[in-house]
């Protein structure tokens, strides 16, 4: 009769017994040490490691997770925390989805309020190992727990749930933004540069221009002042941040239609001057920044009507061959033809195939805003061209975008424009609105 009061060793004994293995053979087949594991069994030593539990469930033909449940008494004994153990334990219960054993043990582990960096070190492995939505819960109990507001495992657990939490969900997105804001500067500098290259380019898919600005002034600033210091180690070398820095103030000015001093920016960054020699990887940046600084000529000219450039520019982008730019400079492209009343049927047919794809965007915050910006331009584009009925079905992909990623305003927008034309709208065409607005048929038949 089975007991009651498992154990661990009571159980992996069991199943030796039920598969006929010794000790020699079941190290064999699991490749763990004969003598670590005669030991580990008969409780000699507390030696077993989550890993070799995971390889004995191998064996044994038992699913990921097996006996994690017990394996506490391998981490926990007389109320002391083994480190070595806890720290494993828990990112490989968050990787198979143990998360009933999370719980158990972090109660324990919390009794304690410095047995937090134990949840901290558990976050950062799942983080660094692509394991960014496992991670999360557990940055969130750091934060939770974390009493003293400078701490550096606090901020860097707030930054690790500002970079997690990131998606096409504008209203995530900003509240993300808005939480991560007052720990921006309390990080170590190695990673505060790309922490505010992040925050300046979320708030650029936001339209949040001011943030924008105030961001890339301090990327700006802070990338002047580590120049040189070899102990700083960011993601990516100074020099693109600082280029970035430049890009997204010229980018807001853009936006805000200040084209002469947009280009002074693009200027800057396309010739990029750096007080220290730069090595193999920042030359490598300067060039791309003369890549982006040509593009961005190009839109800022078309932007101010000079309709010349229009092929020159088109030649430009089927050159670069890259969909992104490809979204950005026909947007630039679209918008000036709706504002100088052109002609481009030619350009986006020349680019049909690029468009097509242009739904990949979806999961990436600046590109998928690039693309919602483009259907809208391009839906007043076809009503200015007299073909009503493709210029309604731009607005619905719009506004399809829009709900998609919570943007209001511009799902807004789209609903003013579909109302401008509805009476010429289709079934099909007015049966997708209905569903876009979230209006169910039989309400509306009634």
């Amino acid at each position: 009769m089975r007991v009651v009061n498992r154990s661990l060793r009571w159980e992996i004994e069991d199943q030796m017994k039920l598969h006929g293995y010794n000790i020699n053979q079941l190290a064999e087949l699991t490749g763990i040490n004969p003598g670590n594991l005669s030991m580990a069994l008969n409780g000699i030593s507390r030696s077993m490691t989550i890993n070799q539990l995971d390889a004995l469930a191998k064996v044994f033909g038992k699913v990921p997770g097996w006996l994690y449940e017990l394996y506490t008494e391998e981490c926990i004994s007389e109320d002391k925390l083994s480190r070595p153990r806890l720290v494993p334990y828990l990112v490989r219960c968050a990787e198979v989805g143990r998360n009933d054993c999370i719980d158990a043990v972090v109660s324990k582990i919390l009794d304690n309020p410095k047995n937090v960096q134990i949840i901290f070190a558990a976050a950062e492995k799942l983080f660094n190992k692509g394991k960014q939505k496992e991670s999360e819960c557990f940055y969130e109990l750091v934060v939770e727990n974390v009493k003293d507001s400078f701490s550096e495992m606090l901020a860097m657990s707030h930054y690790r749930l500002f970079t997690v939490t990131q998606g096409t969900d504008a209203e995530k997105n900003w509240k993300a933004v808005i939480r991560f804001h007052p720990f921006r500067n309390r990080l170590s500098e190695s990673y505060r540069l790309d922490a505010l290259f992040q925050l300046a380019r979320v708030c650029y898919s936001l339209k949040k221009w001011s943030e924008v600005e105030e961001y890339a002034g301090e990327l700006v600033e802070l990338s002047t002042v580590l120049c040189g210091d070899d102990e700083v180690a960011p993601k990516r070398h100074p020099v693109y941040y600082y280029g970035k820095g430049l890009l997204y103030k010229g980018a807001v000015l853009e936006r805000r239609g200040v084209y002469d001093r947009a280009k002074e920016y693009v200027l800057n960054y396309m010739n990029l001057e750096w007080p220290d020699p730069l090595d193999e990887s920042g030359q490598k940046e300067v060039e791309q920044f003369k890549i982006w600084g040509k593009a961005n000529l190009y839109t800022l000219e078309v932007l101010s009507g000079n309709k010349g450039t229009i092929n020159e520019y088109a030649d430009y982008l089927a050159g670069l061959n890259r969909l992104n730019d490809v979204v950005a400079g026909l947007n630039a492209i679209i918008t000036s033809a709706n504002t100088y009343e052109y002609n481009v049927d030619h350009v986006l047919a020349r680019f049909s195939g690029s468009i097509e794809r242009f739904d990949l965007f979806n999961h990436d915050p600046i590109l998928s805003e690039r693309h919602l910006r483009y259907r809208y331009h391009k839906a007043i584009y076809e009503f200015r061209h007299g073909r009503i009925r493709e210029g309604l079905d731009e607005t619905l992909h719009c506004l399809s975008l829009a709900n998609d990623m919570k943007k209001y305003e511009d799902g807004f927008q789209c609903v003013t424009l579909f109302e401008s034309y509805r009476e010429r709208a289709s079934a099909q065409q007015l049966k997708m609105y209905r569903s876009a607005m979230g209006v169910r048929e039989e309400v509306y038949l009634e």
